[in-house]
């Protein structure tokens, strides 16, 4: 054997430390517990049970039909831009083409705009509890985290505002906030907004918005309070949004980004190195999306508000069981009474009920003791999960 093949046959293959520490996802972990068990409720992802509506399936087939299969811009094709910009402009407020970029779903979204600002040794904070590739994504980079949780109490999960403010020193980069919340369902106040958005912009720090559930609101309003409603379009904010869940698209893996313009040039750069760009035919399915999907979007907020309500009801009716109503996304965060360890709940859920849930260990140590249900689904299907549920709750404690 050649001796110089030594020193590297005893270095272990490995990727860098920063990515063998990231947190594997639990919600995956129960989902593959799952296999291979007969008649589980899977209730542990976050989207519908139900597919893309026509209207959009049918622009992407009409693309194919087409040829639209080829490269386009890295931000996104010119009608995709400007129909977002309407789009946002009409939720929140003037918007145009030089602040939107188009990007291959929610979650590249959020690499990309944390690549742009974020480097080793930089310090962030996010507020928990969180979805955990939210919080995962500065590791990535060799950036530091520092989480502020939020309180559960009698009206359920809310900010310290004053906590959060003093964790956002000024050495600090970037907050990440989401809102509507993955999975607790807190929506940020505007007054809260309003005394982050003034905070950081005194000591120049990014602010990262991801408001992905932002059209899953039940507070009255078309969608829930934006840091697009409060801000310049060329300070210190990145929103990042998704068209996965107002329009039942997940698996189309298409999403945006709202930022400052000059950023824009380096985006196209940094979009290039990670995906080139978004697939023609399912941005020009986009373009239909936000164009003509404003009825069904209205239409899929009050469905998901009556299902919310009925699961809340359905679990306050449980023994044992401490919920409260969200405000908005499509999960409740419940906990049961005892449930100290909430993965290892979930994997007996699966075995024992055939209900599937997403423990809630999985966004933080905060999150330990809860349970997350995503309610994008017909009542009489929430039903037998509650039924499940109930029955294993009345064996576990007999």
């Amino acid at each position: 054997m050649n001796a110089s093949l030594a020193p590297a046959e005893k270095s272990p293959v490995a990727a860098r430390d920063a990515i063998r520490e990231l947190r594997a996802s639990r919600i995956r972990e129960v989902a593959n517990a799952g296999l291979g068990v007969p008649d589980v409720l899977p209730f542990w992802f976050g989207e519908s049970d139900r597919v893309t509506p026509d209207f959009i399936r049918a622009a992407a087939t009409d693309a194919l039909s087409r040829g639209a299969t080829f490269y386009t811009h890295n931000l996104g094709v010119p009608a995709l831009r400007g129909a977002l910009a309407d789009y946002i402009g009409a939720l929140h407020g003037a918007t145009s083409v030089d602040h939107v970029a188009v990007t291959s779903a929610g979650v590249s979204a959020l690499m990309l705009a944390a690549q742009l600002v974020v480097g080793p040794g930089d310090r962030t904070v996010a507020v928990t509890p969180l979805w955990p590739n939210v919080v995962e994504i500065p590791k990535i980079l060799g950036a530091q985290v520092r989480t502020v949780s939020l309180d559960y109490g009698a009206h359920g999960w809310t900010l310290d505002v004053d906590k959060l403010l003093a964790a956002l020193t000024p050495d600090t980069k970037l907050l990440t906030l989401n809102s509507p919340s993955n999975p607790t369902g807190w929506v940020m106040p505007r007054d809260a907004q309003r005394a982050v958005l003034e905070h950081c912009r005194r000591h120049g720090i990014w602010i990262l918005a991801d408001e992905v559930y932002e059209r899953l609101y039940y507070g009255g309003q078309p969608a829930a309070p934006s840091f697009l409603d409060i801000a310049e379009r060329d300070e210190r904010v990145i929103c990042v949004n998704s068209f996965s869940k107002s329009w039942l698209m997940t698996g189309w893996r298409l999403g945006w980004m709202v930022l400052p313009a000059a950023l824009t040039g380096d985006l196209g750069k940094l979009i290039e190195y990670n995906t080139s760009c978004a697939p023609a035919f399912v941005q020009e399915a986009g373009v239909v999306a936000v164009r003509d999907g404003e009825a069904f979007v209205r239409s899929e907020q009050l469905r998901l508000r009556s299902a919310r309500d009925h699961l809340v009801d359905a679990l306050a009716a449980l023994p044992g069981v401490d919920v409260h109503t969200p405000e908005g996304a499509m999960y409740v965060f419940f906990r049961v009474e005892g449930a100290h360890d909430s993965l290892a709940l979930c994997k007996r859920l699966v075995r024992e009920a055939r209900l599937g849930l997403a423990p809630g260990s999985a966004f933080g140590p905060e999150g330990e003791g809860f349970l997350r249900w995503c309610y994008a689904c017909d009542a009489a299907r929430l039903d037998e999960g509650v039924e499940r549920l109930s029955t294993f709750l009345s064996r576990a404690t007999g």
